[in-house]
């Protein structure tokens, strides 16, 4: 599933329309918080449904720039002006967030890997091995890897962070941020047979 950023009506109405199975695994790709009405109800959410189906929970830039604020005191003007404004209200006081959402956010990972395919927030610096590559540009970097040819040999590469008209899918990448929180969809791909389910923001 791609970028949520506090949207929670279209999160549950996205649930909604999966087809979901006790054996699914569920990956979400990242920016779960920010910019949109709720974080707190969208981290809710995805920790009640942890309890019910394998997921996997990448870190995107937003919750970098939470965690670095949180645990180090760093980039609070970088998380200001990413939308941290909306997330704090959502929260009340960021005093107030609850030690397991913290435990939520310190848990996500980098990256994920599935047989012949790599999940990741943002992408990948093309033509570096997964071994080798720099956590930063796994959540930030855009163009260079978007415009990339076969970026990550042996992998195809599922990716959000940069949002797009309609859900990309090329042999070698597959990118699902339809930019939800901007007046777009939020999607989720389903990758045995790449299927797409989408609901419009606001869970319409």
């Amino acid at each position: 599933m791609g970028d949520i950023h506090g949207c929670i009506e279209s999160l549950e109405s996205l649930i909604m329309k999966l087809p979901l199975s006790g054996g699914d695994k569920l990956i979400f790709l990242g920016d779960y918080i920010d910019r949109g009405p709720d974080s707190r109800a969208v981290i809710d959410r995805l920790i009640a449904l942890s309890k019910d189906y394998e997921c996997v929970f990448l870190r995107g830039n937003h919750e970098w720039m939470m965690l670095n604020y949180l645990l180090k005191g760093q980039d609070f003007d970088l998380w200001m002006m990413n939308g941290a404004r909306a997330t704090i209200r959502s929260y009340g006081d960021v005093r107030q967030i609850p030690p397991e959402h913290l435990e939520f956010l310190k848990n996500t990972v980098f990256y994920h890997v599935e047989p012949g395919y790599l999940f990741v927030h943002a992408g990948v610096k093309p033509h570096v091995e997964l071994e080798n590559q720099d956590s930063f540009d796994l959540i930030w970097i855009r163009e260079e890897f978007i415009y990339s040819e076969n970026p990550l040999p042996g992998y195809r590469v599922v990716f959000g962070h940069t949002p797009l008209h309609k859900v990309l899918i090329s042999r070698d990448k597959i990118g699902i941020d339809t930019g939800c929180v901007y007046g777009g969809k939020l999607t989720c791909v389903r990758i045995d047979d790449e299927r797409i389910f989408q609901t419009d923001c606001g869970g319409d």
